[in-house]
C-alpha cells in the first residue's frame, strides 16, 4: 500500500494595471490606492488533496483519480483508492465582485523518502468559466487530479501543487 499527500502551494499575484493620477489633486502619489495589501488577491488551502492508500497489485502502470466533486477512481494495476481520500479545497480573498484567474498546473511530481517519484497530473477544480469573488470578496473551489503509478511504487509521496490567482 502507497500513501499520497499533495500539498498546495499558494502565490499572490499582482494587482491590475494602474490607473491614471489626477494632476490637479495635491501631491502626486506614485503607487495606487488599491496597492495596499489588503486589497491583492490571495489564496488560502484549506484542505490538501490526499489520496490516503492505494491498494496496487502488481508492478505494472495504474492510475488513481480524485474529482474536485469527491468521486475517486482506480484503473490498471491500481484496484483501489483509500475511504479517507480528500479533495484539495481553498478560499480566495480579495476585493469584491472582482473577476479573478487562478492558475493550476497541469503536472507535478511527487517524491518519497526512499527517493521514489511519481506523477500527479490532469489536476482540475469545480471554478466557472470565468471566476468572481462574492460581494464578500470570497471564492471557495475544490480541486482534485490523478495520480499515475509504473512499478514499484510503495512508499509515502508528497509534493506542493503551486496554485497562483490574480485579478483579471
Amino acid at each position: 500500500m502507497a500513501r499520497f499527500l499533495i500539498a498546495a502551494a499558494v502565490g499572490l499575484a499582482a494587482a491590475p494595471p494602474a490607473q491614471a493620477q489626477c494632476r490637479l489633486c495635491g501631491t502626486p502619489v506614485t503607487t495606487r490606492a488599491d496597492d495596499a495589501a489588503d486589497q491583492r488577491v490571495t489564496v488560502e488551502v484549506e484542505t490538501n488533496i490526499n489520496f490516503d492508500r492505494l491498494i496496487v497489485l502488481g508492478s505494472s502502470a495504474g492510475n488513481a483519480e480524485i474529482r474536485p466533486d469527491g468521486s475517486r477512481f482506480a484503473e490498471g494495476a491500481v484496484t483501489a483508492v483509500g475511504p479517507r481520500a480528500m479533495v484539495g479545497t481553498a478560499i480566495l480573498h480579495g476585493e469584491p465582485n472582482r473577476s479573478v484567474r487562478v492558475n493550476l498546473p497541469p503536472r507535478i511530481q511527487l517524491y518519497s523518502l526512499s527517493g521514489g517519484e511519481i506523477a500527479f497530473d490532469q489536476v482540475t477544480s469545480d471554478l466557472p468559466p470565468m471566476p468572481r469573488l462574492d460581494a464578500s470578496g470570497l471564492l471557495s473551489f475544490r480541486f482534485g487530479g490523478r495520480i499515475h503509478l509504473s512499478g514499484d511504487a510503495d512508499g509515502d509521496y508528497r509534493g506542493d501543487l503551486p496554485i497562483t490567482a490574480e485579478y483579471q
